[in-house]
């Protein structure tokens, strides 16, 4: 039976093999049907509009997309990128042309909303979108949503970017992406400015880590760390030490990365997770320790011992996050935490919220969140990435 992704699903379990390109592929093929069969639907009767429903078991609000997660699609989009990279199918790029169209319509008033973390994500998946897979539908939306991550600039009151519209509060998490975002989008030197912004305010001294963010102009900053914030400074660093050829941007990525395997894997499985907007966190990691192995450019020991490290945490937090999955249907079920067994939703109770501030709390059993779930797919399709590049 051919699976909604175009393609065949395989048996993945094969005792004693060393996983492959072609094992990490199948596994990313089970991991996104998955995906499509428990949570992609389509918006509200319109043709030609897909977007993945929040939780699974789902609660009538989470079937009709009364609760939606921008952030959410965004990365869902820029997985079923990944996936269209790496085997092209004619499903998959209907669907990718299909949930852009499901954000544009679910957004209502158009592409952009008034945070500038979810643009940035939304930006990057756009601009993959287009230049990957040659859509074209959506180009007026990402010149829109360069337009707003270019002008959030601020640096009279001494930020970045702030994390919402009119908000005294300038975190990695919208700084990281959106300098992502506008240097593939050719702005270069604000990507840079970005970068330099980060290292100076936010990098703690002590761990090496990258801190939430800031308030200003008070100066007040804000301590946790979170793993998301390292994955889009170790992307944005890297991006710009291919771009720039300047030390500083390479010599930072070796740092970060050396400080996150010390404090943020247990024998190189990414550490802990979560449910709600945390569910994505340790996947967001996961993706640009990738382009860390990838691209970071330098063939000093430094950056040689960057470019194995990334890969061995990718391909030991893909293992684990394999073994340790459900199956359910035949169909692969994450758990929040790759080190831990995944845990089966008991049905729709314990549903996570989106709350006053702006976020999104785990659900009671946080397997059921479309952001755990979506990780775990990005883990397998980073996995495939370094091991076909025999990393």
């Amino acid at each position: 039976m051919t699976s909604r992704s175009g393609r065949r699903p395989q048996p993945s379990d094969r005792a004693g093999t060393v996983p492959t390109p072609a094992l990490w592929s199948e596994r990313a093929d089970m991991a996104e049907s998955a995906i499509v069969s428990r949570h992609l639907r389509t918006l509200w009767g319109c043709p030609g509009t897909e977007l993945g429903v929040v939780g699974w078991p789902a609660t009538r609000r989470e079937r009709t997309f009364v609760g939606w997660h921008y952030w959410w699609q965004a990365h869902l989009l820029d997985i079923a990128v990944d996936a269209a990279n790496r085997v092209p199918t004619p499903a998959r790029r209907r669907r990718i042309a299909a949930i852009a169209r499901g954000i544009r319509v679910r957004n209502i008033t158009g592409w952009t909303n008034r945070y500038y973390d979810d643009m940035a994500w939304l930006a990057i998946a756009l601009e993959r979108a287009e230049r990957t897979q040659d859509l074209t539908s959506a180009r007026g939306g990402l010149a829109a949503l360069e337009q707003q991550l270019y002008g959030a600039w601020d640096p009279e009151t001494g930020g970045g970017i702030p994390w919402r519209v009119r908000s005294d509060f300038f975190n990695a998490p919208a700084n990281g992406p959106a300098g992502i975002a506008l240097l593939r989008l050719g702005r270069v030197e604000r990507a840079q400015q970005m970068a330099d912004w980060l290292d100076a305010t936010l990098r703690d001294p002590e761990s090496g880590l990258i801190l939430d963010g800031i308030h200003l102009p008070s100066g007040e900053i804000e301590r946790p760390v979170f793993s998301y914030c390292q994955g889009v400074v170790l992307g944005l660093e890297t991006e710009l030490a291919v771009q720039t050829d300047d030390d500083r941007h390479a010599e930072r990525v070796c740092a970060l990365l050396n400080a996150v395997e010390e404090h943020m894997t247990t024998r190189l499985v990414i550490s802990g997770g979560g449910g709600g907007d945390g569910g994505l966190f340790n996947g967001i990691l996961a993706r640009y320790l990738a382009v860390v192995a990838l691209m970071l450019p330098g063939e000093g020991k430094h950056e040689e011992a960057a470019r194995r490290i990334a890969a061995a945490i990718v391909k030991a937090s893909a293992t684990a996050a394999w073994a340790n999955r459900l199956d359910v249907e035949g169909e692969p079920l994450f758990g929040h935490d790759w080190s831990q067994s995944a845990r089966l939703p008991g049905g729709t109770a314990g549903a996570g919220r989106f709350t006053a501030g702006g976020s999104v709390t785990a659900s009671t059993v946080p397997e059921r969140d479309l952001s755990v779930q979506l990780s775990g797919w990005m883990l397998m399709e980073a996995a495939y990435q370094v091991t076909a590049a025999g990393l």
